[in-house]
């Protein structure tokens, strides 16, 4: 257990002029961030890199009154302390904090009021090159009875930014051409609006491939404009997937988008035997959740398709994850095969498949990521609980991708980390002979326009020959 810290103060007798207190920190991003949150100041000057770089400075300063609250730190507690109490503060901003300079913040007795207990403090803000940022006084009233208390710990701050990484996926593929989707059954608002809005960020060609007669009426009813996509006619859902998969065998769509029908429906054209989209590979789902306590993109695998797949099934649902990675751009993914359990039993077969998968992927029978396991889920994404447990491995508590013993395992952690832990999920069928955009009712428009992106991407890695 860590030692108690105490916060004491100093009292009005205890004051001398010429005493002084400081404190050193040193400009962050999440200084910055945490203030603007808290404050609500939004100056570009302080949040948008792009128009500071132009801005007088020519980069991004501290906002004037983050210097201000560090004065307000060491008066409360550190001089006079706990107990003091504010009543006249004035500043002169002399020069900007720019991020990664280092600032002194320090106050210094200058009187005393021994009739009315109060205070007078010069103040200053110093640079690391001795040049003063920031000076003023202060007046406050100090304490006259001593204070001793434990520091009061602060809660843990997790900045997120909702959406960010997905808008960076999207920008991403600003330069490669629209992939043609045939959208299943679009025969909703959500569906025709999701291929609408990829329509108009370059995403997809979209073919609608359903009822005529109800995609039109579903696009008047919710004011989704369709003019100028084409509509392939199906009388209904069944007949639907068979022409979307029809529409892929023959060239004519590299990619497919569920709209308003079952899942079963859609998996079931592209499964068959005969007229289907297999390939030598088990076909799986990866979904690419943001996770805002996680500092990267994290992919989880098979949430969606395989109930309970044996090692040969694992395999393939290793190499389809590995293959979306690939895609985005990470060039040597980790991928943590996971287990209740960091340690082999052969009283639980998830811990052997993770143990045989990862003895596959020395032999070669797997390439293109680094595989451990297996690993409990804490430890695959923590570094501090595979520290506790003595694991030392380059995948434990950096995965880029997680692989579930099964789907329900799978299904449990991707919905957990969306509902608890607010996590944006997007995500496609991999092992086909396109990439399968399995969007859903509770889909939102970000994250199918970030599945349109995540199938764009994956299309145009495989056309290039990069796969």
């Amino acid at each position: 257990m860590p030692p108690v810290l105490y916060i004491e103060n100093r009292t009005y007798d205890e004051l001398s002029v010429g005493d002084s207190a400081e404190i050193v920190r040193t400009l962050g991003p999440r200084d910055i961030e945490l203030f603007a949150v808290m404050s609500g100041d939004v100056n570009p000057a302080h949040v948008d890199a792009d128009y500071a770089r132009d801005d007088m400075f020519h980069k991004v300063i501290a906002h004037g009154m983050w210097g201000g609250a560090l004065i307000s730190a060491v008066l409360g507690t550190e001089l006079p302390g706990p107990g003091a109490i504010y009543l006249n503060q004035s500043l002169s901003f002399r020069k900007p904090i720019g991020l990664g300079e280092t600032v002194t913040v320090r106050v210094t007795v200058r009187e005393k009021d021994d009739a009315k207990k109060r205070v007078i403090l010069d103040c200053e803000g110093i640079l690391a090159d001795g040049s003063l940022a920031i000076r003023g006084e202060a007046e406050v009233i100090a304490p006259t009875e001593k204070v001793r208390r434990p520091r009061t710990v602060l809660p843990e701050v997790h900045l997120h930014e909702r959406g960010a990484r997905y808008a960076r996926l999207i920008a991403a593929t600003a330069a490669l051409a629209p992939i043609p989707t045939a959208v299943t059954h679009p025969c909703d608002a959500n569906s025709l609006q999701g291929a609408v809005d990829a329509r108009d960020k370059g995403l997809i060609e979209p073919v609608l491939v359903g009822p005529e007669a109800k995609i039109r009426a579903a696009a008047e009813a919710a004011r989704v404009d369709i003019s100028g996509l084409e509509i392939v006619d199906a009388p209904h859902s069944h007949a639907a997937a068979e022409a979307s998969v029809a529409l892929v065998r023959s060239g004519r769509a590299q990619a497919l988008m569920k709209g308003a029908l079952h899942t079963d429906e859609l998996m079931a054209a592209v499964v068959s035997r005969s007229t289907g989209l297999r390939t030598e590979r088990r076909m799986s789902h990866v979904f690419a959740l943001d996770v805002p306590t996680y500092p990267k993109p994290l992919l989880i695998t098979d949430a969606a398709i395989n109930i309970a797949p044996d090692l040969d099934t694992k395999r393939d649902i290793v190499a389809n994850a590995i293959d979306l990675a690939h895609a985005l751009g990470i060039e040597l993914p980790k991928v943590a095969i996971l287990a209740a359990v960091e340690t082999v039993s052969a009283r639980m077969s998830s811990t052997l498949d993770a143990a045989a998968l990862c003895k596959m992927a020395d032999r070669g029978q797997i390439t293109g990521g680094l595989l451990d396991g297996p690993l409990a889920f804490d430890n695959a994404i923590s570094k501090a609980a595979a520290a506790a447990k003595g694991i030392a491995s380059p995948v434990a508590g950096d995965a880029d991708i997680l692989v579930a013993p099964d789907l329900e395992a799978g299904n449990m952690i991707a919905k957990q980390l969306m509902y608890l832990a607010g996590a944006d999920s997007a995500g496609l069928v991999l092992g086909a002979r396109v990439p399968i955009m399995l969007t859903s009712r509770a889909d939102g428009a970000l994250s199918r326009l970030a599945s349109a992106a995540l199938a764009q991407l994956f299309v145009h890695h495989h056309a290039g020959g990069k796969a």
